[in-house]
């Protein structure tokens, strides 16, 4: 069973407390990021759950075992680290090979752990059993370098020593795969297409993956599930879709995604049943959120605000006059930096190629759509 369950988490290092009562429930089969800045307690989490780290308190269980007094290389865990971890006097067979090698030195007769013994001793593992051979082809052959067997792993590159990592952690057949930020040396059009990869496979193994990442994209697009960590504790777990939507605080609203914050008082709810919200003396918004306080965070997302050409259908509420700041151009978008009643502002919409980009000081009129102005 690969389900991972993480109840009460508490990890102390002398006086600093980097984990404070973390509670997780994975699914078998499912891809889970823990996504937040540096030094929020996600690769701790990943480390307690892999055996590196002891947890002052709390249980963690694997299936239904608890694990907690497991040591690592009994826990059935694959680890695919950020540095890659390579060895890089063994080839890509044989850093593959490796962790198949040490599981018959602690597994196999006296015989064959002598054997195996002496193979580690030297700066080459020899030749492997046809087990060994085997799987490790195989694994090879799914990550798409079963053709650079014997090439030296200082020959790679970025995303081709990712993926020898992957398979040396795949070939072990792990009920839980686990990647500490695997894509973080990698530039931006290559981490794309390894997101695609594992992702990919992933979903081929269904085997139960935590990613831990700070970055929101790669949570977002990987994921199943998203838990949003903060200071030692998870602030919030959610689908993408939901995390996005429905952020239930600041932090998560500014972290995931960009974001347009401002603090707003809640004057009333209207005719509609919508909540009434004043942002400034100028800016006065309705909201489709319910709320029972009186001071809120008002979030509106860059592409949740329209602007008002004159061929668009006139809008009744929420209208408010801006100043163009900046236009940007970003290919498939244009963003805009505007001023809303000595706010700044951001806002996206669409390039459309026969539409003239606004200029600095242009005074435009902006629609922020009800069901768009989200109250926290």
């Amino acid at each position: 069973m690969g389900s991972v369950q993480v109840k009460n988490l508490v990890k102390k290092y002398d006086k600093a407390i980097a984990l404070k009562g973390v509670d997780l429930d994975i699914k078998e089969g499912e891809f889970y990021a823990l996504l937040g800045p540096s030094g929020c307690g996600k690769t701790t989490t990943m480390r307690c759950i892999a055996g590196f780290e002891t947890p002052t308190s709390g249980e963690i269980l694997i299936g239904d075992k608890v694990v907690n007094n497991v040591p690592a290389n009994r826990r059935n865990c694959g680890m695919v680290f950020q540095s890659y971890a390579l060895f890089p006097h063994y080839n890509v067979f044989e850093n593959v090979a490796y962790s198949l090698t040490i599981r018959d030195l602690y597994s196999g007769s006296l015989g064959q752990r002598i054997k195996t013994f002496g193979r580690l001793m030297s700066k080459r593992l020899g030749k492997p059993t046809k087990e060994i051979e085997k799987k490790v082809q195989d694994a090879l052959d799914y990550v798409e370098l079963g053709h650079l067997a014997d090439r030296g792993v200082n020959e790679l590159s970025g995303g081709q020593q990712q993926r020898v990592a992957l398979a040396r952690a795949l070939v072990m057949e792990p009920s839980v795969l686990l990647m500490d930020e695997p894509l973080s040396n990698l530039d931006k059009k290559l981490r794309n297409t390894m997101r695609t990869t594992i992702r990919k496979i992933q979903q081929d193994l269904k085997i139960t993956t935590i990613f831990v990442t700070h970055d929101q994209e790669e949570a977002m697009s990987m994921a199943d599930h998203v838990a949003v960590m903060r200071d030692g504790e998870i602030v919030q777990m959610a689908t993408p879709t939901e995390l996005y939507s429905n952020p239930k605080d600041p932090f998560v609203a500014d972290f995931v995604g960009s974001s347009n914050i401002y603090k707003g008082q809640v004057l009333k709810k209207n005719e509609k049943g919508n909540t009434v919200v004043k942002i400034t003396d100028e800016i006065v918004l309705e909201s489709e959120t319910h709320t029972d306080k009186s001071e809120v965070e008002v979030l509106v997302r860059p592409e949740g605000i329209e602007i008002i050409r004159e061929a668009s259908t006139p809008k009744t509420e929420n209208v408010v006059e801006a100043k163009v700041k900046v236009s940007t151009y970003l290919g498939p978008t244009i963003r805009y930096d505007i001023e809303l009643d000595g706010m700044d502002v951001m806002v996206e919409e669409e390039f459309q190629p026969n539409t003239a980009l606004y200029k600095e000081g242009d005074i435009i009129k902006v629609h922020l759509p009800s069901e768009r102005v989200l109250l926290i």
